[in-house]
């Protein structure tokens, strides 16, 4: 049986927190028809002297109840080399997957994103 990518779904936008110590998703992305994969960037380039994010990745593993992936990630502006990277993920058809941003100190900024998804298939 061979595998092959059935569909495939673009998430690209700006992401701008309404406010401090409000956790914002960035990108959320629940069951699926079959097992797919998620890989993404978000780029810190707007991040000023006084900014403060906290950069979170969850994963729910039982498709219900969302748990970090890794620990949260605190990033001060300016940044040297602003662009995250969420390396791929092979995620069972029931999972959720979900990326979210607080910012904690500065002025509120927009920060853009590009994520993709793909959702397997198979081919007798």
């Amino acid at each position: 049986m061979a595998i092959i990518v059935q569909s495939k779904e673009r998430y690209i936008g700006n992401v701008t927190p309404t406010a401090l110590n409000v956790e914002t998703t960035i990108v959320e992305i629940t069951a699926q028809i079959d097992d797919y994969m998620v890989e993404g960037y978000l780029s810190l380039r707007n991040l000023a002297g006084g900014d403060t994010v906290v950069i979170k990745e969850y994963i729910a593993v039982d498709g219900q109840n969302y748990d970090l992936f890794i620990p949260p990630t605190q990033y001060n502006g300016p940044v040297d080399a602003p662009v995250i990277r969420f390396h791929m993920k092979l995620l069972t058809y029931n999972m959720k997957y979900k990326v979210t941003i607080t910012q904690i100190a500065g002025t509120l900024r927009s920060f853009p994103y590009a994520f993709i998804k793909e959702v397997q298939g198979s081919v007798s």
